[in-house]
């Protein structure tokens, strides 16, 4: 593990060199891929360093989505943009995310966790072109701030009286009592606000609108996911509160994505839809992780590469439309599919990538999730079922209104897309679709 932390540190002090640094993370994304050839839980190991099935798929996946932040951003390169900070900014980012998915330490996986954020507030302050970035910025910084307060007190707590913070070495004995169930929420609420829950998600749509392409593909692809892998790490600490609860998380997660997905349909910014629906995909997500059972986790732990992948591209192709059109509303940007229509193959692909169409993973996710959620429960069905169409029908509303109507009579002629845009789009849809080829390595993680 340390020699591809070490590799990333290298490459910070060359930051200034903009494709020599984009070539050594392929290449780093590739090595680090031949690495699935093993047969053990835990492997990389080194002090309070390592990996398992699950870190494994996040760090990859943190490389890649970073690999794509860069080749998104090329405008920043060729309008001499401060280049060079750019690239450190996602150096030190990267390098927090390989950190956070490779701990083996509580303690270590949450200074990993929180040092995400100042990069993140760099990108967004620093390139993002609206005129409430820092509100925005501000914003996320104090609601994950706020939440993770509580977060450090239980793991000092813990450690007070187990004497180890290491992962694999910490009971699963708590009981029910008032303190544990103080403890139990300390412990969880950091992480349910960053992936994020209906009511702690106004801060999402807000980082997202205000975010640069690479602050939003940042934040959709890896950063929504820590939320995730937190739960998945801290939850057997608590396995007989968690059951007690299990109703109030799982009639969060559905029925505050179907009222988020309702939301959905009344948005005009392309951005704002599209955050807004990552918060409608992670209620479906903590519902499994919740339920902590192996087709949950396989299940969540799918979603979140396969939403990963997907939001990422979709806010990569309103980032195109909007350089050529300067406005991201749908009221005006209709009738895409007129002059734009290559890049409209790809808005029609993302599309039902987002609605979970096959042969996407997000297809296979969502059939263990609703799989894990219905047998804990027959009342779900219901809400899944409305969870399910208003998912389908905003990802609808997004293609419809985008490519089909009469286009803006103001607009002047545009270039269709370049090869350097069509690239960062294929290599979005390309392992959101052959992924599933190989689904095993994911489906098999929860029963592990």
């Amino acid at each position: 593990m340390l020699k591809i932390l070490m590799a990333l540190t290298l490459l910070i002090p060359l930051s200034a060199n903009w494709m020599f640094v984009l070539n050594s993370l392929t290449l780093l994304g590739f090595l680090w891929l031949l690495k699935a050839q093993h047969h053990f839980f835990l492997f990389n190991l080194s002090t309070m360093l390592g990996t398992d099935f699950i870190s494994y798929i996040m760090i990859l996946l943190s490389i890649w989505i970073t690999i794509l932040m860069i080749h998104a951003s090329q405008k920043i390169h060729e309008n001499n943009l401060f280049p060079s900070y750019f690239i450190l900014s996602n150096m030190f980012l990267c390098t927090s995310l390989l950190l956070t998915f490779s701990s083996m330490d509580l303690l270590l996986l949450y200074i990993s966790f929180e040092s995400s954020l100042i990069p993140t507030l760099v990108l967004i302050i620093g390139w993002g072109y609206q005129p409430e970035r820092i509100q925005a910025g501000f914003y996320m910084l104090f609601y994950t701030l706020f939440a993770s307060l509580p977060l450090l007190v239980s793991l000092l707590s813990l450690y007070s009286l187990e004497g180890s913070l290491t992962l694999g070495l910490l009971p699963k004995v708590l009981n029910m009592s008032h303190l544990s169930l103080l403890w139990y929420a300390s412990s969880i609420f950091a992480f349910l606000v960053k992936l994020p829950m209906y009511f702690f998600h106004l801060w999402l749509p807000k980082a997202h609108v205000e975010a640069p392409v690479a602050g939003s593909m940042a934040l959709a692809g890896v950063l929504l996911k820590l939320g995730g892998y937190g739960l998945i790490r801290i939850l057997p600490i608590f396995l007989k509160v968690n059951k007690s609860l299990l109703w109030v998380w799982i009639s969060v997660g559905i029925i505050g994505g179907t009222v988020v997905s309702i939301l959905c349909l009344r948005q005009v910014d392309m951005k704002s839809l599209i955050a807004y629906s990552s918060v409608a995909h992670m209620g479906l997500v903590l519902c499994g992780f919740i339920l902590n059972n192996s087709w949950g986790i396989s299940g969540g732990l799918t979603i979140m590469v396969g939403h990963g992948l997907c939001s990422s591209g979709l806010f990569c192709i309103a980032n195109m439309v909007y350089i050529r059109t300067a406005s991201r509303s749908l009221l005006i940007n209709k009738g895409l599919m007129s002059f734009m229509p290559s890049l409209g193959l790809w808005w029609f692909l993302l599309s039902i990538g987002n609605m979970a169409a096959p042969p996407t993973i997000n297809l296979l996710g969502e059939i263990n999730l609703l799989t894990s959620v219905i047998s804990s429960s027959k009342m779900s069905i219901v809400g899944l079922a409305a969870l399910s169409f208003f998912s389908a029908s905003y990802s609808i509303y997004l293609f419809s209104m985008s490519q089909h109507g009469l286009f803006f009579n103001s607009s002047f002629a545009c270039y269709s897309g370049k090869t350097q845009e069509f690239l960062t789009l294929f290599l979005h849809w390309l392992p959101l679709n052959t992924i599933i080829l190989k689904s095993s390595m994911i489906t098999t993680v929860g029963s592990l």
